[in-house]
């Protein structure tokens, strides 16, 4: 192993179980147990769990934490209960992003939690601190305090509810959350949101017991799943990653997002940029691609026209587990970008037809 990697808490059990490990984001991370079918298809169909303690918990407080937080967050914070969490960005001022998170509205006023991808924490931190000087705020990046295991799939319901012994969970709607106390007497965050297209729940606590849970819910016969499968699932159900669908050059808009930029604020760092992309337009946009064929798209592949002529380059590209078709995102001119496009995916030597089609390729089935 790369002596500069990071390890989280849980390094030492994708080991005892023969996981084969890349690195991913600065971290030596499991990338698949049993493979990436097997693993993905346990989400679909029963439940399973993922180490995703490399994500970054950033927390903010003080008297102006929620005027901050719009100020540097696309979406809007403001009427935001207790206990609700909001999908969003971070935006340069040309509307370029940062990254793009989820914010926790804390139970005690005025306190927030921004959940960050882990290639991105400490430009996130930075990007926070920078921008913190005119607000009266703490900013304090507790991501090394913090392990998070993902528990997904249509029995992660009651996975967890066995696992934690609290009933209230069931209560949770989408894109809420509970606090609780682990054995230790720390803190606990039960979160339901998700990254697969299927209902599932998100544990925050101590590495310390981080551990204590994935041992438990492996004993029980929760399937230990890898980051391989991690991109299969969030991409048929037509979620982005940051770094490939959403970066510096490619915005919320060009990136379909928008309904995740609250436009009528009064300010957010990135507005007029992203104000002026939605009234005149974008040269680019990110689109969904069904291929006729089995052939298999990846990033970086060219998206042309019939004559030949390069329009697009794919983001992401599987043959779709779920769906048995090959599919692909793909960043294309505009002009290319309407449903039922004819569009090339050129493979190598060959080129393959297909057409544009909506992103979300999955039906998710999400807590209503």
């Amino acid at each position: 192993m790369d002596n500069q990697l990071k390890t989280t808490c849980l390094h030492g059990s994708h080991l005892e179980l023969g996981a084969r490990m890349s690195p991913f984001a600065g971290y030596d991370m499991p990338i698949q147990y049993s493979g990436i079918v097997n693993e993905h298809n346990a989400v679909r169909n029963a439940c399973g769990v993922f180490d995703v303690s490399h994500m970054g918990e950033i927390f903010i407080s003080g008297p102006d934490a929620m005027r901050f937080v719009n100020h540097v967050f696309t979406n809007d914070v403001t009427d935001l209960g207790d206990g609700k969490i909001l999908y969003g960005m971070l935006c340069y001022p040309d509307g370029g992003v940062v990254d793009d998170l989820l914010v926790y509205k804390e139970f005690s006023k005025d306190h927030y939690l921004l959940v960050v991808n882990a290639s991105s924490i400490e430009k996130d931190y930075a990007w926070l601190i920078d921008n913190s000087s005119s607000f009266d705020v703490v900013i304090d990046n507790q991501s090394d305090r913090w392990g998070q295991i993902a528990v997904q799939g249509p029995e992660s319901e009651q996975a967890v509810v066995d696992l934690l012994g609290i009933e209230e969970i069931r209560d949770l709607s989408f894109y809420t959350f509970l606090d609780a106390v682990d054995d230790e007497g720390n803190r606990l965050i039960v979160s339901r949101t998700g990254y697969t297209g299927e209902d599932g729940f998100e544990i925050y606590a101590s590495n310390a017991m981080t551990c204590v849970f994935w041992k438990e819910l492996l004993e029980n016969g929760v399937v230990p799943c890898g980051l391989g499968c991690r991109d299969t699932l969030r991409f048929e159900a037509g979620l982005p990653l940051y770094g490939d669908e959403l970066s510096e050059t490619i915005s919320p808009v060009m990136a379909g997002l928008s309904m995740f930029c609250k436009l009528e604020k009064e300010e957010f760092i990135g507005k007029e940029a992203l104000v002026a992309q939605k009234r005149d337009g974008v040269e680019r946009k990110l689109v969904g691609i069904e291929l006729e064929d089995n052939a298999i798209p990846r990033a970086g592949y060219p998206v042309e026209l019939e004559d030949g002529k390069q329009v697009g380059t794919v983001t992401t590209g599987y043959h779709s587990i779920s769906l048995d078709k090959s599919i692909c995102f793909a960043l294309v001119d505009a002009s290319c970008s309407a449903l039922d496009t004819e569009l090339y995916v050129r493979i190598r030597k060959h080129v393959f037809k297909g057409r544009v089609v909506r992103k979300r390729f999955y039906q998710t089935n999400y807590k209503k």
